[in-house]
């Protein structure tokens, strides 16, 4: 018999969720077949199976609290589902349950076939969460696009439900989640452990730190012409469209250099300088906010940070960061561009002192030598913790990033 037991969490993390089991106790398995998911306030974390054998116990429920390395349940290995059912525990209530074959009469007690999908057997593919879900919020998870296993659905898609192109939401007493008022219609869904954290990380920022924004503008027509006269040569050569991210994040790193206060942390009463670069890009997933960290950015080619933010941004829409790919960073890029946004204030990202805010490129008309011409401008901003970096300082931070992104050239030249 082996202990199945949960990752070991980063410092970061102190605990984590169970969200979902995939099998039933006394069910046969696979190696590496997926048997549960835990949620801490960074990632989805999947545990799977050791080796091919049966689950014979499970220890920790869903929504039960796991400490790192905790046993959360047993396991069998070489072992098959009729060999070990004698020995298996009796299922829990809680989980799902395999198909019911006949059940007694209520009022005469005599055996009843099954013979539709109806009662019990309605929910034979649905696990506790879902199940857990979909009485919360009255939504029906037959009505549901499920993105698991075989068109599964799961605690994430009951959170935000895509609804299947014929159907309506419908509670499981078949009766509409909300009576119709004209237009005006309400749904009540439970907020994700992620999303929770994501919102404490950020009203603590707001409420524990003195928190500033700088802004400035940027001409992006030098880093668009450039773009454009190198992207076929650059895709060709290296397998990665060219993006303006990866040259924003070496002009931050080259900006980091000069200004060391940007890049250090709070710790209590102490002032952490780091010796190293790691920025933090920030993606949105179905989720909620991720910020997965570029390590050693100093060290990095473009290319490198192009092809790395692909990864990431690939693994968000997916659910498959891992706590690695999140822990740490120094300093953090956010870029509400790509959604539209003209000006924003960035939050800050806890215990770093600074995030920098990109924002939409739009054609305006700008001053230039006496006269007037149209250019594409972006508006950059800078948060910042008052405590730790002086206005000075945050404001010719800034103008860095700016002198760099509209003279690529300096970036090559170390100028």
């Amino acid at each position: 018999m082996a202990d199945i037991k949960a990752p070991v969490f980063p410092e970061s993390v102190a605990d984590g969720t169970i969200v979902e089991w995939h099998v039933t106790e006394g069910q046969q398995v696979n190696r590496d077949d997926l048997l549960a998911e835990i949620e801490t306030d960074k990632v989805v974390l999947e545990v799977v199976a050791p080796d091919d054998g049966v689950l014979t116990k499970i220890v920790k429920q869903v929504d039960d609290t796991v400490l790192s390395d905790e046993l959360i349940a047993q396991f069998e290995a070489g072992a098959s589902a009729g060999a070990s059912a004698k020995e298996a525990p009796a299922v829990d209530p809680d989980q799902p349950a395999a198909p019911v074959q006949a059940k007694q009469a209520a009022d005469g007690g005599e055996p009843v076939q099954a013979t539709d999908n109806k009662g019990e057997a309605d929910h034979k593919d649905q696990s506790p969460a879902v199940r857990k879900a979909a009485k919360e919020s009255g939504v029906d998870p037959k009505e549901v696009e499920g993105s698991g296993r075989g068109g599964r659905v799961t605690k994430t898609d009951m959170a935000n439900p895509t609804l299947k192109s014929d159907s309506s939401i419908k509670s499981d007493s078949g009766r509409p989640v909300a009576e119709s008022m004209g237009e005006r219609t309400e749904k009540r869904v439970p907020m994700t452990r992620l999303r929770k954290r994501v919102a404490e990380r950020l009203l603590s920022a707001s409420q524990d730190t003195a928190m500033l924004t700088t802004f400035n503008e940027v001409n992006m027509k030098p880093l668009m012409d450039m773009r454009a006269k190198y992207k076929e040569k650059f895709e060709k050569r290296h397998g990665v469209r060219l993006g303006f991210m990866s040259l924003f994040v070496k002009a931050a790193t080259e900006a980091l250099k000069r200004f060391p206060a940007v890049n250090a942390s709070l710790d209590g009463d102490d002032i952490v300088y780091h010796g190293f670069y790691d920025i933090g890009v920030a993606v949105s997933s179905d989720r909620g906010l991720v910020v997965p960290v570029l390590r050693d950015t100093d060290r990095m080619s473009m290319a490198d940070v192009e092809s790395t933010i692909r990864e990431f941004g690939g693994k968000a829409q997916q659910g498959k960061l891992g706590l690695e790919d999140m822990t740490g960073g120094t300093f953090t890029i956010s870029n509400g561009g790509v959604f539209g946004s003209l000006m924003s204030t960035p939050i800050l990202n806890p215990p770093q002192t600074a995030i920098l805010g990109m924002h939409a490129i739009n054609d305006r008309p700008m001053a230039v030598d006496g006269k007037v011409e149209i250019l594409p401008m972006m508006y950059l901003a800078l948060s910042y913790d008052h405590r730790m970096i002086d206005g000075k300082e945050a404001v010719q931070f800034l103008v860095t990033i700016k002198e760099l992104v509209e003279d690529p050239a300096m970036l090559l030249l170390d100028l």
